[in-house]
């Protein structure tokens, strides 16, 4: 019977009864120790195993439980509680998708191959199985003491979580709220402490006279094992006069009781909380060790603090485990762990004891937590690795493996989203990198001056870190330093591969950083190491000058001989690298080049299910598809990215995302959407956002607000981005139209020099558009138009059609007007872009035209449906089946479908087969 949580019982039968409908669900219960977490998970689970109808789904088929509970021994040992989780069921992985079920067999170490990269894999894989039991029933997955879950298990549990939707799975989660345990995304429902008649209650269930309910129930403030445990001790000291919170008065109740066992009983107490997961095997070989055994286990049972069954031994809450941890003597805890050490089997436990074990240097521990850091890593448990590599680091006899493995540490706890933890321990690795290169007595070098490898390593680690914290400058001046340090090298002697490679990587972060002083020393610097030239770092150096005519063909040149995709397992800096290559098709002006690139890293990407990478992908297919006038594509696209940075923790990245949205609500003249975005992103990021700002005033007739943003230019490489040409050609307009035309001469130079580098077609109209606005003459526009029917930007020919429209009226020629305004206006509607519509419209009246309705079209049936519905329909349409789907959308096929079903309505079909049929645009 439980007291005082009706609510919270309501609320999670009716999550319970929403998987029994085929709907999916997620909640965490938070609360302090003690509070009743385990007892509503417990309700739940007996409800859910009900043999009456309460327990069964609509159609008759019973409700599956899976349960894992936290161990906090076990905090550090990766994927421990996926192995708890879903061991009983591996063999519903033939299932699964390759990669996902190869991810899954190496978490639970049954596969032999190796796995993908991407730590979010582990994540999607638990998706498609939980989603995959469902199919016979629905599913009720238990997580208790989740604050204890390892940190790989915490992250495939909660991205699988957040991505439920139409499988019948109901996840519930409880954890502590003062233990850090954070669940992002996940409804949250807080238990209170009981009150003081629910608290009488209780107390009377178990007997206790009504006299003392008044003291007991002060003393344990209304949390429920309080309650308990003060009344099996039928306390009479005055707790509530203590310091102490609850939780740690019941702890000092336990360690009481636990001090009046018998000694060989507390050892063995002692044994069974040090090894944390109540495996009986092991439990038995350490006691056999330190003479004890499963006997002296007999009064802890029969004082009702342990239970020994099924093949594991359990403390009855997991207070009494810390208490009897906390209140042995450190000797007595380090022999229990040598044997524990010493009887383990698994080699990542053995690990785990001995790092116990260790008082100081200990190069024999440090190794073996080294290969269990490989170990981890393998798996992609790179937050536990993280945490491995720094223990054997601080345990090594040897100072040049503690720097290696120190930075290892800090690549891994980036990869795992750890920023502030990477920053720490790439400038510890730093600081002793630097140490060790200091020239010993003897005139030797001890230590990684000798190793350019090993200081490279070093040195881009910490750039990469810096660069996720937000810092790009200090990531490529950072390169720079240390290689200003390093020895000197000039031609003839090229510089070594390593120098060379931390070169090219100090250029792409100071590219993205907009700092062009980083981008030119890192071009000269190759420059004088000799070798072969660099065609980026040299094409972007030529960019930060302003010079497009020798710049950009360098940057084909680049493109040109990049291989097609970049291997998993890419260096620290190389992230960077792979940024510019997705960009430069758009720095080139060649849109289609730059859609085909993203495209194909959007597949690369979903193939190997490599999530972390794909909102940068995203992102720049997203930027296609709205040049190209795809605004539904390009919403869909974008909202992807933003809901996979925000399932992967990856905050940096939704803000950067905000530009493509800006842009499409500018060109639809959406002033409140515009400035909402602007608002949200940081200064150091709003080039993209202030490009859109640009767009809407112009298209609101606010000319002055117009060319007085982004005045001056920025500099460099913000001169350059997705948008730069249409943002000059914008500025150009704006300063024509305030009849101030020599305020476009420095942006009409940067637009004519661009648009003759990059040779795109649409560019070189634009080009000529601005030319023509300034100098006031029709050819120019004529040979934009001409250019214009080559493809390419269609609301950039549409802006064109008017300007040339607004001058053939003014030149009293209203027929060329009218034919050229229709153009425009029928594609500022397709666009939805309503200022412009507005003043398409009332250039063709002006030019004569009677019947002009401005506006812009009815709602097509693709306009009904949501973004995630409309990527499915798409691959759908294409042939894709719903399992193929829902590995490309990282969703579950029973989510997919449903997407379909609530799809067709809208667009009104009934099946697959006449989505053949519909015209999408």
């Amino acid at each position: 019977m439980l007291y005082g949580r009706a609510a919270e019982q309501e609320r999670l039968a009716r999550l319970l009864a929403e998987a029994r409908a085929g709907r999916s669900g997620a909640l965490l219960l938070r609360g302090e120790a003690g509070i009743g977490k385990t007892a509503l998970l417990d309700w739940l689970a007996g409800t859910a195993a009900a043999p009456t109808g309460s327990g069964t789904a609509s159609d008759g088929r019973e409700v599956r439980v899976l349960r894992v509970t936290g161990v906090e021994p076990e905090a550090d040992l990766a994927f421990g509680g996926l192995v708890q989780l879903l061991w009983p069921v591996q063999d519903r992985l033939n299932a699964l998708p390759a990669p996902q079920a190869a991810a899954l067999r190496a978490v639970l170490g049954t596969g032999r191959g190796q796995r993908g990269p991407d730590r979010f894999l582990t994540g999607l894989a638990v998706l498609t199985v939980l989603a995959e039991l469902a199919e016979d029933g629905p599913l009720l997955c238990l997580v208790d003491d989740a604050q204890w879950l390892d940190r790989a298990t915490a992250e495939a549990l909660l991205f699988a979580g957040r991505r439920l939707a139409a499988e019948g799975v109901a996840m519930v989660l409880a954890g502590r709220d003062d233990d850090g345990f954070t669940a992002p995304g996940i409804p949250e429902l807080t238990l209170p402490r009981l009150d003081f008649e629910d608290s009488a209650r209780l107390l009377a269930d178990r007997g206790r006279a009504p006299a003392l309910h008044s003291q007991i129930i002060t003393e344990s403030a209304g949390n429920p094992l309080a309650l308990i445990e003060f009344d099996a001790a039928r306390s009479d000291q005055p707790h509530q006069h203590a310091p102490l919170p609850v939780a740690d008065r019941v702890s000092s109740a336990f360690r009481a009781r636990i001090g009046g066992l018998p000694e060989r009983t507390r050892l063995m107490m002692l044994i069974a909380a040090a090894e944390g997961r109540g495996d009986l095997p092991l439990l038995l070989r350490a006691s056999e060790l330190l003479d004890v055994d499963l006997g002296d286990l007999a009064e802890a049972e029969r004082a009702g603090l342990m239970y020994v069954m099924g093949g594991a031994v359990t403390f009855r809450h997991p207070l009494i485990a810390s208490a009897t941890y906390q209140g042995a003597v450190l000797a007595r805890r380090i022999a229990v762990h040598r044997a524990l050490a010493e009887a383990a089997t698994d080699p990542d436990c053995r690990a785990r004891h001995l790092l116990a074990v260790a008082t100081g240097p200990d190069q024999e521990a440090a190794l073996e937590l080294a290969a269990a850091a490989g170990r981890a890593r393998g798996r992609t448990a790179y937050a536990a690795a993280s945490g491995l590599f720094g223990h054997a680091a601080r345990l090594t006899t040897d100072p040049r493996q503690r720097a290696s493995w120190l930075t290892e540490a800090a690549a891994l706890a980036l990869a795992a989203g750890h920023a502030a933890q990477a920053d720490r321990l790439a400038q510890e690795a730093g600081e002793l990198a630097d140490g060790l290169a200091v020239e010993s007595a003897d005139g030797s070098v001890d230590g990684l001056a000798d190793d350019p490898s090993a200081g490279a390593r070093v040195a881009s680690v910490r750039a990469a870190v810096a660069f996720e914290l937000g810092d790009r400058s200090e990531a490529a001046h950072g390169l720079l330093a240390r290689l200003g340090h390093a020895a000197p090298y000039t031609a003839p002697n090229a510089a070594p591969p390593e120098a060379s490679g931390l070169l090219r990587t100090a250029a792409a972060y100071g590219w993205l950083a907009g700092d062009a002083d980083a981008v030119r020393t890192a071009a000269a610097r190759l420059a004088r190491a000799g070798g072969a030239a660099d065609p980026l770092v040299e094409g972007l150096a030529r960019l930060c000058e302003d010079d497009a005519e020798r710049g950009l063909p360098l940057l084909t040149r680049f493109l040109e001989g990049r291989p097609g995709t970049i291997g998993p397992r890419d260096a620290d800096g190389e992230q960077a690298v792979r940024m510019l290559a997705l960009t430069c098709g758009l720095l080139l002006g060649d849109d289609e080049a730059a859609h085909d690139l993203a495209a194909a890293e959007v597949r690369r990407c979903r193939s190997q299910a490599l999530i972390g990478q794909l909102p940068y992908a995203l992102d720049v297919l997203a930027q296609t598809q709205l040049l190209a006038g795809h605004h539904r594509d390009a919403e869909a696209t974008v909202t992807e990215a933003e809901e996979i940075a925000r399932d992967t923790g990856m905050r940096r990245r939704l803000v950067r995302l905000g530009a493509v949205r800006a842009r499409m609500a500018a060109i639809e003249g959406d002033a409140r959407r515009v400035r909402e975005l602007a608002d949200a992103t940081p200064p150091a990021l709003r080039t993209g956002v202030d490009c859109a700002l640009v767009l809407l005033d112009l298209g609101l007739g606010d000319f002055g607000s117009a060319l007085g943003r982004l005045d001056p230019p920025p500099p460099g490489p913000d001169r350059y981005t997705w948008l730069s040409l249409s943002t000059a050609a914008d500025r150009i307009e704006a300063a024509v139209r305030l009849g101030q035309p020599e305020r476009a001469e420095e942006a009409l130079r940067h637009c004519e020099s661009w648009a003759r580098a990059a040779t795109a077609p649409w560019a070189q109209a634009v080009a000529l558009r601005c030319r023509a606005l300034v100098d006031d003459r029709p050819e120019p526009y004529a040979q934009a138009l001409h250019l214009h029917e080559k493809g390419g930007r269609p609301f950039e020919r549409a802006r064109t059609e008017l300007l040339y429209g607004e001058w053939l009226r003014r030149a009293r020629r209203p027929n060329e007007a009218r034919d050229v305004l229709r153009s425009a206006l029928a594609t500022f509607e397709r666009l939805r872009a309503e200022p412009w519509v507005r003043r398409a419209a009332a250039e063709l009246r002006a030019a004569g035209e009677r019947r002009v309705a401005a506006r812009v079209p009815a709602e097509s049936p693709i306009d009904r449906l949501t973004p995630q519905e409309l990527q499915v329909v798409r691959l759908a349409r294409g042939g894709s089946s719903s399992r193929e789907i829902a590995a490309q959308l990282f969703l579950s096929r029973r989510t997919v479908e449903h997407h379909l079903y609530k799809a067709y309505p809208k667009l009104g079909v009934g099946s697959r087969r006449e989505l053949a049929r519909l015209d999408l645009g």
